[in-house]
C-alpha cells in the first residue's frame, strides 16, 4: 500500500512539474522566437531515461491514444475559432492544399525517401504520407496573435484542420498494403470517400445536436457547460471513429458549427476549451518526447537523412504542392511563397508515425526516428521564422492585440442579455469615434473600456482608441446587428 501511495504521489508530482515547466516554456519560447512545442519536446527527452531519468516510456499504444485525444482537443479549440465566413473565403485553396497538395507532398518525399533510406516503395509512400500533411496543433499555436494577412492565416489553419484525414488515410491504406497478402485496392478508393462524406455528415449532426443541448438543456452550474461542449467533440470523434470514418474532420465541422451559433455561456466554453487546449498539447508533445531515444535519434544515419528529406519536404515538396494545388486561385507569388514556407509539420506526423511501429512494418522504428527528426527540423526552423518572413515579403496586416483583461460573466446565460469583448484595432470603423457618434442599437451600451493598465468609466464623449478593449452590452436580440456592425 505504502509503495501505492509512494508511486501515485511520484507520478503527480512529475504530472505537476511537467506542466508548470511547459507553461513556463511558452513564454521562454515567446523570447526566445522558438515555437513552444519544440521546448515541451525537449522537455520530454530531458525527463526521459536518457535524461533526467524522471520517466522510462516506450508504450506506443499509450503515446498513439493520448496524441489521438489531445488532437481531439486541439482541433475542437481550433474549430471553435474559426469563422463561416473565413472558411468560405478559403475554402477552395485550403481544400485544394489539404487534398491536392497532400497527395503531391506525399508523392515527392517518397521518391526522396526511396532513394536514400534504402526502403521499399510502399515503405517510401508509408513516410511521405506521414509527413504529407501540415499539423493543426503547431499550425494554431505558432500563427496565434500574429499579425499574417487574414486570408493567407485563414488558408493555413483551415488547411491544417481539414487536411488531417487525408494524411491518416493514406498511412493506413500503405499500412494495409504493407502488412495483408491481398489488399484491395478497389475499396481502399470507396473508403476514402466514405471518411470524407461520413466525417462530414457525423460532424454535422453532432454540432447541431450539440448546440440545442447547450443551449436547452439548463444545468445547475455554468462551469458543465464547457465540459458539456467538449463532451460532443469526443462523441464525435468517437463516433465516426468507430464506422472507419474521419474522426478528425468529424470534430473539426462539428466545432465549426458550435462555434458560429449563438451559445449559452460561450464565454466560459472558448476559454475553457484554450486553456484545455493548452494542456492537452503540452502533455502530447511531452509524452511524444518521451517517447524517442536521444541515444537512436541524434546518430549520424539519422541526422543526415532527416536533414535531406527535411530539406527536400520544405524546400521541394511543399512548394511544388502549393504552386500546383491553388493555380488561378488569385494568390500572388509572395503569398504562393509564404504559404510553402509555412506548411508547418508537428504532432500529427508523430502521432501517425507510430502506426506503423503499433501495426510491426519491417523499418517502422527507423521511419519513426526520422520522422520525428524531419518535425523538429520543420518546426524549428519555420515555425520560428514564420512572422519574420512575412514581414520580409510584407504580408502583414495590423497589429492583433490580445486582451490583457477579462470580465467574469454571472449568469448571462439564463439573461436576455450578453456582454461582449472587442478589441480595437487599425481596421475598426469605432476607432477614433466619441461614443455619442458611433450608430449602436439602441439597446447597445459600452459598459467599460480598458486602456493600457487603466479602466475608464465611458460616457458619451469618450473617444475610442486603437488598442482599446471595450466591454459592450447587448441584448440578445440585437447582438446580431452588433456583431454585423463590427464585422466580428
Amino acid at each position: 500500500m505504502d509503495h501505492l501511495i509512494l508511486s501515485s504521489e511520484h507520478f503527480i508530482f512529475v504530472v505537476a512539474l511537467l506542466l508548470i515547466i511547459g507553461v513556463l516554456a511558452t513564454k521562454i519560447s515567446t523570447k526566445l522566437g522558438v515555437p513552444a512545442l519544440i521546448l515541451f519536446i525537449i522537455v520530454g527527452m530531458l525527463s526521459g531515461s536518457e535524461g533526467l531519468g524522471f520517466i522510462y516510456f516506450d508504450n506506443a499504444k499509450v503515446a498513439q491514444l493520448i496524441g489521438v485525444i489531445a488532437l481531439v482537443i486541439i482541433l475542437f479549440e481550433g474549430g471553435l475559432q474559426t469563422k463561416f465566413s473565413t472558411v468560405k473565403s478559403v475554402a477552395k485553396p485550403a481544400l485544394s492544399l489539404a487534398t491536392i497538395g497532400v497527395l503531391l507532398t506525399t508523392s515527392i518525399v517518397a521518391v526522396a525517401a526511396k532513394l536514400i533510406m534504402d526502403i521499399s516503395w510502399f515503405e517510401a509512400f508509408l513516410f511521405g504520407s506521414i509527413v504529407g500533411s501540415t499539423d493543426a496543433a503547431a499550425v494554431f499555436s505558432v500563427l496565434k496573435g500574429q499579425n499574417i494577412k487574414e486570408r493567407l492565416g485563414a488558408t493555413l489553419e483551415v488547411e491544417s484542420g481539414s487536411n488531417d484525414p487525408m494524411a491518416v488515410f493514406l498511412t493506413v491504406s500503405f499500412i494495409e498494403i504493407l502488412t495483408i497478402d491481398d489488399p484491395s485496392y478497389i475499396m481502399m478508393i470507396g473508403s476514402f470517400f466514405w471518411q470524407m462524406g461520413m466525417g462530414l455528415l457525423i460532424g454535422w449532426i453532432l454540432g447541431k445536436l450539440a448546440v440545442n443541448a447547450i443551449n436547452r438543456v439548463n444545468l445547475d452550474s455554468s462551469g458543465l457547460y464547457p465540459v458539456f461542449a467538449v463532451s460532443f467533440a469526443l462523441l464525435a470523434y468517437s463516433i465516426t471513429d468507430f464506422i472507419g470514418a474521419s474522426g478528425l474532420l468529424a470534430v473539426y465541422l462539428s466545432a465549426m458549427i458550435i462555434g458560429n451559433t449563438d451559445l449559452t455561456y460561450r464565454y466560459s466554453i472558448l476559454k475553457f476549451n484554450e486553456g484545455f487546449a493548452w494542456i492537452m498539447q503540452i502533455l502530447m508533445f511531452v509524452i511524444l518526447g518521451l517517447l524517442v531515444f536521444p541515444s537512436q535519434l541524434f546518430t549520424l544515419d539519422v541526422i543526415w537523412k532527416g536533414l535531406i528529406l527535411a530539406g527536400t519536404l520544405i524546400l521541394v515538396a511543399r512548394p511544388i504542392a502549393v504552386l500546383l494545388s491553388i493555380t488561378k486561385m488569385g494568390f500572388k507569388w509572395r503569398e504562393k511563397l509564404f504559404l510553402s514556407w509555412a506548411g508547418l509539420r508537428g504532432a500529427v506526423p508523430i502521432v501517425l508515425a507510430t502506426f506503423p511501429m503499433i501495426a510491426e512494418v519491417e523499418n517502422s522504428q527507423m521511419i519513426f526516428n526520422v520522422v520525428f527528426f524531419v518535425v523538429m527540423t520543420s518546426t524549428l526552423l519555420q515555425g520560428s521564422t514564420i512572422s519574420t518572413f512575412a514581414e520580409k515579403l510584407k504580408l502583414t496586416g495590423p497589429t492583433k492585440v490580445e486582451p490583457s483583461h477579462t470580465l467574469e460573466l454571472v449568469s448571462i446565460g439564463k439573461a436576455n442579455a450578453e456582454i461582449i469583448e472587442y478589441v480595437v484595432n487599425e481596421e475598426s470603423f469605432v476607432k477614433g469615434s466619441r461614443i455619442k457618434e458611433i450608430d449602436f442599437p439602441d439597446d447597445v451600451l459600452i459598459n467599460a473600456i480598458i486602456r493600457e493598465e487603466d479602466l475608464i468609466t465611458p460616457s458619451g464623449d469618450s473617444q475610442i482608441e486603437v488598442g482599446d478593449i471595450l466591454y459592450i452590452l447587448t441584448s440578445k436580440r440585437s447582438k446580431k446587428a452588433l456583431n454585423k456592425l463590427l464585422k466580428v
